[in-house]
Protein backbone atom coordinates (compact mmCIF):
# COMPACT_ATOMS: atom_id res chain seq x y z
CA UNK A 1 0.00 0.00 0.00
CA UNK A 2 1.39 3.24 -0.97
CA UNK A 3 0.39 6.54 1.58
CA UNK A 4 0.36 9.77 0.18
CA UNK A 5 -0.35 12.64 1.81
CA UNK A 6 -2.97 15.12 -0.24
CA UNK A 7 -3.16 19.00 -0.03
CA UNK A 8 -5.47 21.30 -0.62
CA UNK A 9 -4.39 21.33 -4.61
CA UNK A 10 -4.67 18.28 -5.28
CA UNK A 11 -8.04 17.42 -3.36
CA UNK A 12 -9.52 20.11 -5.21
CA UNK A 13 -8.37 18.54 -8.64
CA UNK A 14 -9.38 15.40 -7.58
CA UNK A 15 -13.23 16.28 -7.74
CA UNK A 16 -13.00 18.49 -10.08
CA UNK A 17 -11.67 15.90 -12.82
CA UNK A 18 -13.49 12.90 -11.43
CA UNK A 19 -10.20 11.43 -10.92
CA UNK A 20 -10.65 7.65 -9.49
CA UNK A 21 -8.29 7.14 -6.91
CA UNK A 22 -6.48 3.48 -7.64
CA UNK A 23 -6.87 0.74 -5.40
CA UNK A 24 -3.80 0.10 -2.61
CA UNK A 25 -3.61 4.19 -1.99
CA UNK A 26 -4.14 5.21 1.05
CA UNK A 27 -4.47 9.47 1.31
CA UNK A 28 -3.50 11.65 4.50
CA UNK A 29 -3.87 15.11 5.21
CA UNK A 30 -4.12 17.52 7.93
CA UNK A 31 -7.06 18.59 9.46
CA UNK A 32 -6.63 21.51 8.45
CA UNK A 33 -7.36 20.40 4.98
CA UNK A 34 -11.40 20.65 5.66
CA UNK A 35 -11.05 24.61 6.26
CA UNK A 36 -8.72 24.84 3.08
CA UNK A 37 -11.20 23.04 0.63
CA UNK A 38 -14.04 25.28 2.03
CA UNK A 39 -12.16 28.82 2.05
CA UNK A 40 -10.69 27.90 -1.85
CA UNK A 41 -14.12 26.69 -2.99
CA UNK A 42 -15.88 29.73 -1.41
CA UNK A 43 -13.43 32.50 -2.80
CA UNK A 44 -14.04 30.51 -6.06
CA UNK A 45 -17.53 31.56 -5.91
CA UNK A 46 -16.85 34.98 -4.51
CA UNK A 47 -14.11 35.66 -7.74
CA UNK A 48 -17.20 33.92 -10.32
CA UNK A 49 -15.27 31.24 -11.30
CA UNK A 50 -17.52 28.16 -10.23
CA UNK A 51 -21.46 28.72 -9.05
CA UNK A 52 -22.27 27.86 -5.67
CA UNK A 53 -24.00 24.93 -6.72
CA UNK A 54 -20.74 23.65 -7.95
CA UNK A 55 -18.70 24.68 -5.08
CA UNK A 56 -20.99 22.86 -2.73
CA UNK A 57 -21.44 20.08 -5.14
CA UNK A 58 -17.43 19.68 -4.92
CA UNK A 59 -17.43 20.08 -1.09
CA UNK A 60 -19.97 17.46 -0.49
CA UNK A 61 -17.56 15.26 -2.88
CA UNK A 62 -14.46 16.04 -0.99
CA UNK A 63 -16.09 15.14 2.26
CA UNK A 64 -16.66 11.72 1.08
CA UNK A 65 -13.20 10.98 -0.24
CA UNK A 66 -11.39 8.00 1.61
CA UNK A 67 -9.08 10.47 3.40
CA UNK A 68 -7.42 10.01 6.91
CA UNK A 69 -7.58 13.56 8.54
CA UNK A 70 -4.29 13.87 10.96
CA UNK A 71 -3.86 16.20 13.57
CA UNK A 72 -2.12 15.05 16.85
CA UNK A 73 0.10 17.00 19.40
CA UNK A 74 3.37 14.83 17.43
CA UNK A 75 2.05 16.39 14.16
CA UNK A 76 1.82 19.78 15.42
CA UNK A 77 5.03 19.68 16.72
CA UNK A 78 6.96 18.12 13.80
CA UNK A 79 5.29 21.34 11.69
CA UNK A 80 6.28 23.67 14.06
CA UNK A 81 10.05 22.45 13.52
CA UNK A 82 9.59 22.17 10.05
CA UNK A 83 8.92 25.69 9.20
CA UNK A 84 11.42 27.23 11.61
CA UNK A 85 13.45 24.96 9.43
CA UNK A 86 12.90 25.82 6.14
CA UNK A 87 12.20 29.53 7.38
CA UNK A 88 8.61 29.63 6.93
CA UNK A 89 6.42 32.14 9.08
CA UNK A 90 3.14 30.00 8.39
CA UNK A 91 2.36 26.53 9.70
CA UNK A 92 -0.29 25.38 6.89
CA UNK A 93 2.32 24.17 4.44
CA UNK A 94 5.02 22.48 7.21
CA UNK A 95 1.85 20.49 8.73
CA UNK A 96 2.01 19.05 4.84
CA UNK A 97 5.27 18.19 5.57
CA UNK A 98 5.37 17.06 8.86
CA UNK A 99 3.03 14.54 7.88
CA UNK A 100 4.87 13.31 4.82
CA UNK A 101 7.29 12.94 7.25
CA UNK A 102 5.73 11.03 9.41
CA UNK A 103 3.49 8.57 7.61
CA UNK A 104 3.58 8.91 3.70
CA UNK A 105 5.50 8.02 0.76
CA UNK A 106 5.03 10.99 -0.91
CA UNK A 107 3.17 14.45 -0.94
CA UNK A 108 0.42 14.66 -4.36
CA UNK A 109 0.37 18.58 -4.73
CA UNK A 110 -0.66 19.87 -8.36
CA UNK A 111 0.89 23.61 -6.63
CA UNK A 112 4.47 23.87 -8.37
CA UNK A 113 5.37 27.11 -5.80
CA UNK A 114 4.61 24.05 -3.17
CA UNK A 115 6.45 20.97 -5.00
CA UNK A 116 9.63 23.79 -6.04
CA UNK A 117 9.67 25.04 -1.68
CA UNK A 118 9.68 20.85 -0.76
CA UNK A 119 12.20 19.85 -3.42
CA UNK A 120 14.82 17.81 -0.84
CA UNK A 121 13.28 18.12 1.81
CA UNK A 122 10.19 15.35 1.33
CA UNK A 123 8.88 13.25 -1.71
CA UNK A 124 6.41 14.68 -3.78
CA UNK A 125 4.05 12.98 -6.45
CA UNK A 126 1.99 14.59 -9.13
CA UNK A 127 -1.83 13.61 -9.55
CA UNK A 128 -1.17 10.89 -11.72
CA UNK A 129 0.58 8.57 -8.75
CA UNK A 130 -2.80 8.61 -7.51
CA UNK A 131 -4.60 6.71 -10.54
Amino acid sequence: MTRFVVDVSAVLHLVSEDVVVGEGHELLAPTLLRSQVLTALHEAVHRGELTADVARDRLARVGRLPIRLLGDAVLRRRAWDVADQLGWASTYDAEYVALTQLQADALVTVDPELARRVEGVIPTAGIDALR
